[in-house]
């Protein structure tokens, strides 16, 4: 038990380490709930220095990355991705009007009238991937425009089912389209099956979504959700591969930042959030979790995208605090529960 105690304060030093601000703000605010004036010091270094202020330094100021428009390319410097990285990061619009301007320029340019999220700002630009991840940022960056509300409906609706034509309905005024092709999950670029992937994304949004603004359409699309990912041992991932023969071998290995390749991490993430920490269906994938500490009580980074976005985040299959910092909110959720 002692030797427990060492090596959890051991790591905590370790994340709290003045010369990496990003990642102490994070651990200050998430795993030991600093008091209001040290975490709100800690937040204003982040976003003067580090990560934060290296990608918004990159923005332009009406509010895009690279160039105007739907901004999904380049990956992973376009304003898909840098909005998506900032919310990982823990931007705050609070602390920098550039966060609320780059939120209001994906909600302007991505957005349909639908409430598709999408690569092109066509509906049929859409997948369960994008909208999931741009929902879940979009809240983690402080975003309550009421054109989230409608993002979220339709993401609902896109999972039940509910609501929404075939894709060969092309008359119908909501309907699947050749990406986004049908409910539970389906898309087109896993052979029209359930995909995993764009699953857990939409998870995490909801998971983040207050409760009061779950309605009974959302909470049908998270029971569906539920039932999805424990259809399954969660720590297989033998959900459907669609045109592979096995699950993806990046299931198990941990990254940092996190876009459409997602990891069991991820699920573990997105199912916490949701209040199933504790669930017996769960078990295997927390103590995988658990059991990929080094002797140290740390995690190392296994997915990367080194050189491909605006920072980078450690080398590879090396202990990094920003994967360790994401095994360990999950573990202390879990232990919360």
């Amino acid at each position: 038990m002692e030797k427990k105690i060492e090596k959890e304060s051991s790591v905590l030093e370790w994340l709290l380490e003045q010369g990496d601000i990003g990642v102490r703000y994070l651990a200050m605010r998430d795993l030991l709930k600093s008091p209001p004036g040290e975490l709100l010091e800690a937040k204003k270094s982040a976003h003067a220095d580090g990560p934060i202020a290296t990608v918004l330094g990159k923005m332009h100021p009406e509010g895009y990355w690279e160039q105007p428009g739907s901004g999904y390319y380049p990956k992973y410097t376009g304003t898909v991705w840098s909005v998506f990285l900032l919310a990982q990061l823990g931007a705050s619009p609070e602390i920098d009007s550039c966060v609320s301007a780059a939120c209001a320029y994906i909600l302007d340019n991505n957005l349909t009238q639908g409430g598709h999220f999408t690569v092109n700002g066509l509906p049929s630009g859409t997948a369960d991937c994008l909208q999931g991840n741009l929902c879940d940022s979009l809240l983690e960056l402080g975003c309550d425009d009421p054109r989230l509300d409608q993002a979220f409906e339709w993401m609902a609706r896109s999972v039940t089912g509910e609501g929404v034509a075939p894709m060969k309905d092309k008359k119908a005024p909501l309907r699947y389209y050749a990406g986004k092709c049908g409910p539970n999950f389906a898309c087109g670029a896993n052979n029209k099956l359930p995909c995993a992937w764009g699953a857990v994304k939409v998870m995490l949004a909801f998971g983040r979504l207050p409760g009061e603004k779950r309605t009974p359409l959302i909470n049908r699309a998270i029971e569906t959700g539920i039932d999805f990912f424990f259809g399954k041992d969660p720590v297989t991932a033998d959900y459907p591969c669609g045109y592979a023969s096995k699950p993806s071998g990046n299931w198990w290995k941990f990254g940092f930042p996190v876009f459409y390749v997602t990891d069991i991490l991820q699920i573990a993430e997105a199912l916490v959030a949701l209040g199933y920490g504790k669930d017996p269906r769960l078990t295997n994938t927390i103590k995988y979790i658990r059991d990929k500490q080094d002797s140290r009580g740390r995690w190392a980074l296994e997915y990367d995208y080194t050189g491909k976005m605006w920072v980078d985040f450690g080398p590879k299959k090396q202990p990094n605090k920003w994967v360790t910092l994401r095994a360990l909110r999950v573990l202390q959720d879990v232990d919360r529960e």
